[in-house]
């Protein structure tokens, strides 16, 4: 017999921030793209951050133009 957790509640679902503001991302705003890279420098995948795919490809667009302009370092000093 399966034991079933009757304390759980359903997940709740992440809700795009940029769907939601009604804005895309900017490569010149670098706190909001700070967001979405780990602490390693890497791009967050789209299922832990919780942005939709249409915005996680833009934001992934928006994060290599930030590298480039060396607004955003490609990978941190260890």
């Amino acid at each position: 017999m399966v034991k079933t957790n009757v304390n759980l509640k359903p997940a709740k679902k992440k809700v795009c921030g940029f769907c939601e503001g009604k804005k895309d991302p900017i490569y010149t705003d670098i706190a909001s793209l700070k967001k979405y890279t780990s602490g390693r420098g890497k791009i967050v995948p789209k299922l832990r951050s919780g942005v939709c795919s249409k915005h996680q490809r833009g934001l992934a667009r928006e994060v290599k133009r930030a590298r480039f302009l060396a607004l955003l370092p490609f990978t941190l000093r260890v």
